[in-house]
């Protein structure tokens, strides 16, 4: 059973959506049929997210170095991202949802640009969540960009070196209009970033599951929320159950051994 608490919710959860491909390989089927039944993962996390009362989700959907792969593929996934668009624009506008997408747009075809461009505008003003599609995005290259506008403008003498910090970097990252990630899920079993929102991934709680993302469901998310809740958060301060230890302190007590932890918890 998992319980998750409606007091402790991660505001802004990331999530690399990895394992499409094998899900169909392993069933004999093309790598295709694997987005198509990750588009339908996508539809279902995003109404959990929503009805769970997430303030902002952002889905890894195509990097930059996606590009790279078969152009049958890449002509499939953006026949899939604008499918998805039409098919959800109405539950996007009806349940007050803002869509938002972030990455190199301008690479993206006319077929996708010609759907996702109306539905930005047309639920720029919604509030009840934010969904950010992260569309021929990397995390080094937002962050080459920004560096790119900051030099810039000191170049102009619109801005002075010193006034150039973490703070005002973070500012201008696109990805985190909606805050820092605090909670970051992969899917798929590996254990890796892959380049996704690498500069608000600080003090990000990072969740692996195993899970292929066209399987990942309700009881998935609810688990990467669950296992949230159950971390203390310190942002490099010392932990509240962190206790000072003077130099006539006796020593502590070695911690149990594996088994009688697991005893402990059996």
């Amino acid at each position: 059973m998992v319980f998750v608490e409606a007091r402790n919710l991660p505001s802004h959860v990331g999530i690399i959506m990895d394992g499409n491909g094998r899900w169909a390989q392993l069933r004999g089927q093309e790598r295709v049929e694997g987005h198509r039944e990750g588009s339908k993962a996508v539809r279902r996390i995003v109404r959990a997210a929503r009805r769970l009362g997430l303030r902002a989700l952002t889905l890894y959907a195509f990097s930059e170095q996606n590009w790279a792969r078969p152009e049958d593929e890449v002509d499939t996934l953006m026949v899939l991202l604008r499918d998805f668009l039409l098919s959800e624009r109405d539950e996007i506008l009806d349940h007050g949802i803002r869509l938002n997408a972030v990455g190199n747009l301008g690479r993206l075809p006319g077929l996708v640009r010609g759907v996702l461009d109306p539905l930005r505008n047309d639920s720029a003003s919604h509030h009840e969540m934010t969904l950010t599609l992260a569309l021929s995005y990397g995390g080094r290259e937002e962050i080459a960009a920004v560096a790119r506008e900051l030099a810039t403008e000191c170049a102009n003498g619109r801005m002075r070196p010193e006034d150039v910090t973490a703070e005002s970097l973070r500012g201008r990252m696109p990805s985190l209009a909606v805050g820092d990630p605090d909670l970051v899920i992969r899917t798929g079993g590996e254990r890796r970033i892959s380049n996704f929102l690498l500069y608000g991934l600080a003090y990000a709680e990072l969740h692996f599951t195993d899970a292929l993302w066209p399987d990942f469901a309700e009881a998935d998310l609810y688990e990467a929320i669950e296992s949230y809740q159950r971390r203390e958060r310190r942002f490099g301060l010392v932990g509240k159950g962190a206790v000072p230890v003077s130099p006539e302190a006796p020593t502590p007590p070695a911690p149990p051994s594996e088994a009688t932890r697991l005893r402990l918890v059996g």
